[in-house]
């Protein structure tokens, strides 16, 4: 699957460009980005061996956090969708070692039934 191919739904507004370029020297030799999922200025992406959660910080958004977590350390994860007063849907990602999940608010019209899938394809495996 390239780069342009596996961007769906509401939640992969993630531009391929700008994906290559915030991706350089992070993705190893033979490592490809599947899905893309953008929350307001961050964004996950999802490769065959990993998520990567890029935190862009700060007002020029120079500053970037990447944060790399490999399926197999991935012991559970919860998606949430919004409701009626709550328009925010959820995700948490609990993984091995660490006492408390990563969390991440989607913003309403995030497709997260494709980020479900993605969680899931990565994590089970045949």
């Amino acid at each position: 699957m390239g780069i342009f191919d596996g961007f769906l739904g509401h939640g992969s507004n993630v531009d391929p460009v700008d994906l290559q370029k915030r991706l350089e020297g992070v993705l190893i030799d033979g490592e490809t980005p599947g899905l893309a999922f953008k929350i307001i200025r961050d964004f996950f992406v999802f490769t065959q061996h990993r998520i990567i959660v890029v935190d862009i910080q700060g007002m020029t958004g120079s500053k970037v956090d990447y944060m790399s977590i490999p399926y197999r350390s991935i012991t559970r994860f919860s998606v949430e969708t919004a409701g009626t007063f709550d328009l925010d849907s959820e995700l948490k990602i609990w993984v091995s070692g660490a006492d408390l999940p990563i969390s991440k608010t989607l913003k309403k019209g995030s497709d997260v039934r494709g980020i479900q899938r993605a969680l899931a394809s990565g994590i089970i495996r045949p």
